[in-house]
């Protein structure tokens, strides 16, 4: 078929239609709000990719449910997901398997006090079959899918042991962990006993997790487990049991026999209103299912508060000192941060090899630090 030249008067009337659609686009564009979606489709998170899943308590998203949410998730998918959480309380357990990895849980505004995912079940609180749920099953939020990240929210268990006085069993944990190369930002750990249990899937198997910015609560062995643990720049703050002599412990490390890394605590603000001297920095924790355990923890470059007892550490079992593993501070500063023989020092040149970076490397050089905008030590995080 022989081409026909468009006539001029015909160009210039395409010339015309199609500026008058590029100015309408650039209107639009202009006129909307970032982050405001298209009609049919989920707002997008700043910074995500691939597909995203709104949960709203009042129906305007894609579930009113975060586990909804992540049972919609394909299995194995080689892509990230961003589950992205409006306002509101979710009065409900979640479960991210270890066959749904890449999710992104995100809180919708940024602030992690408008997004609580919480529930109240202890160690010792009856299952509805029979028995108890044991300090595994109380966990509100438990997490084995890989590469999970999380952000700008609060996990919380909310179950109280002055509630409970029938309850001897008071281990109620807000999040478990066993999944490796999670990412946790701006993120508020809430609970008492066994708040955070920073765990693997068995003694075999390593589990990293980055925490930065974050702010985690409780009173006795409140972050506690056998993972590999960098908390980067967070408040960890220990609640007043109401004792005069002993208000608890932040730690109990039970890292496998072999594992050169335990928890990490870098640039980080220890805080508490309980009374001078009454705090003890933790225990190391020998489950009898890991007798040959060889607990870890460094306390580094952070702020203690004057809760911190003259003594640091003490064993949470007969026949497992606390000075028989490497339970150590270095260059710590506050009126907490004393020097006495049962609060020992790193060596500086063991403590240049115990860096977020070495902690988190693997041997896959994982490096979730890089990309990290530093904070001041002791910035508040959200009480």
């Amino acid at each position: 078929m022989r081409n026909h030249p468009t006539p001029p008067r015909a160009r210039a009337a395409v010339a015309t239609a199609l500026a008058g659609l590029f100015t309408a686009a650039l209107a639009a564009a202009l006129t909307t709000p970032p982050g405001t979606a298209h009609a049919g489709t989920s707002s997008r998170p700043h910074g995500s990719r691939g597909p995203v899943i709104t949960v709203a308590a009042d129906g305007s998203g894609d579930h009113t449910g975060v586990q909804a949410a992540v049972d919609a998730v394909p299995e194995h998918s080689s892509e990230r997901v961003t589950i992205r959480i409006k306002a509101g309380v979710y009065r409900e357990p979640v479960v991210i398997p270890s066959d749904k990895p890449n999710i992104t849980l995100v809180g919708a505004t940024g602030d992690p006090r408008d997004v609580v995912i919480t529930y109240d079940r202890a160690a010792g609180t009856p299952r509805p079959g029979g028995g108890t749920y044991g300090t595994s099953g109380s966990a509100s939020v438990v997490i084995s899918g890989d590469d999970t990240h999380a952000r700008d929210l609060t996990f919380e268990n909310s179950w109280k042991r002055g509630e409970h006085p029938e309850i001897t069993s008071t281990q109620a944990v807000a999040v478990r962990t066993t999944g490796d190369r999670l990412v946790f930002h701006n993120v508020r750990f809430l609970g008492h006993q066994d708040t955070l249990y920073a765990n693997s899937p068995d003694v075999d198997t390593p589990a990293r997790q980055y925490y930065s910015d974050c702010y985690v609560e409780g009173d006795v062995d409140f972050v506690f487990g056998r993972g590999t643990a960098v908390f980067d720049g967070c408040e960890i703050r220990s609640l007043d049991r109401g004792s005069d002599t002993d208000n608890g412990y932040v730690t109990a490390p039970s890292t496998p026999p072999g594992q050169e890394f335990g928890f990490l605590f870098t640039r980080s603000c220890f805080t508490s209103d309980a009374p001078a001297g009454t705090v003890y920095l933790g225990r190391p924790w020998v489950p009898s299912s890991s007798p040959d355990a060889e607990p870890r923890v460094l306390v580094r470059d952070s702020w203690m508060g004057r809760h911190f007892r003259e003594e640091g550490w003490i064993e949470m079992s007969s026949g497992h000192d606390w000075r028989r593993f490497q339970m150590r501070e270095y260059d710590n500063f506050g009126p907490g941060a004393l020097v006495t023989e049962d609060r020992p020092q790193m060596d500086p040149a063991d403590a240049a090899h115990h860096t977020a970076h070495a902690y988190l490397a693997g041997d896959d050089g994982w490096d979730p630090v890089r990309d990290r905008t530093r904070r001041p030590v002791c910035t508040a995080r959200g009480r």
